[in-house]
């Protein structure tokens, strides 16, 4: 049971992180490179509700499954508290980019595909720029997070 609550844990963590990569160096810049920007935008925004539900789901199985051992005390100690604390912060920054980023930039593009003339041009495409950077950053850090989570879950021990 202990072998296999490790595995799951170390998997949710795992493809989580492989997902952020992928989306982030594959599959983003891929679509963009390949496609026209405003079909490429729709691609992307498409995948992103997936995305974020997808990366959700990771995070609460690794941090349940975290819990477990600790529980279990398989693993234990101050390495334990900070992976169990980083995989809370990066399920909650997960659940605001999908719940909160997401939906403001869906309606800040089409603000922006409506708009004709500048001022409006210009406001649309400065709210949309400043939520895209955000979204950049949010996922920057879940990925940096989730990196030093997974190498404490590496290096954790049975006591």
């Amino acid at each position: 049971m202990t072998a296999a609550l490790r595995f799951v844990h170390l998997l949710a963590l795992g493809l989580w992180i492989g997902s952020v990569v992928f989306f982030s160096l594959v599959a983003a810049p891929g679509l963009f490179g390949a496609l026209p920007r405003d079909a490429a935008g729709r691609a992307v925004s498409a995948i992103f509700p997936r995305y974020y539900a997808f990366g959700a789901a990771c995070g609460f199985t690794a941090l349940l499954s975290g819990l477990l051992l600790g529980a279990r005390r398989v693993s234990r100690g101050r390495p334990l508290v900070v992976e169990i604390l980083l995989l809370a912060l990066m399920t909650g920054i997960v659940l605001y980019s999908g719940r909160v980023v997401l939906p403001q930039a869906s309606e800040a593009r089409a603000e922006l595909a409506e708009a004709r003339e500048a001022p409006a041009l210009e406001t649309a495409q400065a709210r949309f720029d400043a939520l895209h950077r955000r979204s950049v950053l949010l996922n920057g850090t879940v990925l940096l997070l989730g990196l030093v989570a997974f190498a404490l879950a590496a290096v954790q021990r049975s006591p």
